[in-house]
């Protein structure tokens, strides 16, 4: 009995330092997986991940500004959690049924030369060539609760804006890790509506929708990006009228013809509707500065008429 008391004993601590280690092990590769993909420190308190149940937890994970900036934080999410599917635990691209994460705080910082934080992260100025991480993600849940910017431009001390933003999106179809980075960054910025970001284009190319989604955009030219939209002319034009006075200044509208000019951070946008069958509309943004090609504009300009109109 004595010797039986004893090996259980042994097999316990056994099976608690293997639970232990793994989670130390699959903790330090995330860390270093996702440090390496946006190009900044990453740290969490704790990793759990449970077989039996399917779930992953993860507290206390943070993301801290990228070099050139002042110390701080940029991310901080106290609980993330994953429900996945076990048959694809070892497989190259995994499968996970279900992410929740926990954005608490988010601190965009604008540095002395004008640069945003988000916008130097790797993952932004390197998103067309680096080799994606793929996975699939049905459904991730964002609940964002509030935004902390400093801008460096105006002297030697910041200023300082907070904004309770305290919302929750849903996502689906996100097929990579660096769009569903992307995705989690880009969103809040959306509310404090910082007119230069690049990171918007960036994760507009990227095709993940927000629920409810209608169809991906299409990009049918080097300055053109192009969708479908199910609602009518006369409500998307004076949503994309409405936006486009918010982000930048109208040079040229024309309501019965569905043409909207402006300037844009520096760059020449059209846009142009033309009505589709069963009441719904196509429309049309390209974007050009110095005469030359702006993607990532156009994209970010029809991003923000399709979250409008959602």
């Amino acid at each position: 009995m004595k010797k039986f008391i004893i090996w259980l004993g042994i097999a316990v601590i056994f099976l608690v330092c293997i639970t232990v280690f793994k989670n130390l092990i699959i903790k330090s590769l995330v860390t270093t997986v996702a440090s390496r993909i946006t190009g900044a420190p990453v740290h969490m308190d704790r990793f759990q991940l449970n077989i039996l149940s399917s779930t992953i937890h993860i507290s206390g994970f943070k993301m801290y500004n990228p070099g050139g900036f002042p110390e701080g934080m940029l991310v901080s999410c106290p609980k993330i959690k994953v429900i996945y599917d076990r048959a694809t635990l070892f497989k190259q691209k995994r499968h996970f049924l279900l992410m929740e994460i926990e954005l608490k705080e988010m601190g965009l910082t604008k540095n002395k030369e004008g640069k945003l934080n988000v916008d130097s992260l790797k993952i932004v100025w390197q998103s067309k060539s680096s080799p994606p991480i793929p996975m699939q993600i049905d459904l991730l849940t964002l609940n964002i609760g509030k935004i902390i910017y400093k801008d460096y431009t105006v002297g030697t001390e910041p200023s300082v804006r907070v904004y309770d933003v305290n919302r929750h999106k849903s996502y689906k179809g996100i097929p990579t890790a660096q769009q569903l980075v992307l995705l989690v960054l880009a969103e809040p910025m959306k509310v404090v509506a910082i007119k230069n970001a690049q990171i918007y284009g960036v994760t507009m190319l990227t095709g993940v929708a927000v629920l409810p989604a209608a169809v991906v955009a299409t990009f049918i030219g080097k300055d053109n990006v192009q969708q479908i939209i199910d609602a009518s002319f006369e409500h998307v034009y004076e949503i994309s009228l409405q936006e486009i006075k918010r982000i930048g200044m109208i040079t040229k509208h024309d309501a019965p013809g569905g043409v909207i000019k402006a300037n844009i951070n520096g760059a020449m946008v059209a846009l142009i509707l033309r009505k589709g069958e069963d009441n719904k509309t196509e429309i049309t943004i390209s974007a050009r500065k110095y005469m030359l090609p702006q993607l990532d504009i156009a994209a970010w300009v029809l991003y923000q008429i399709i979250d409008t109109l959602q």
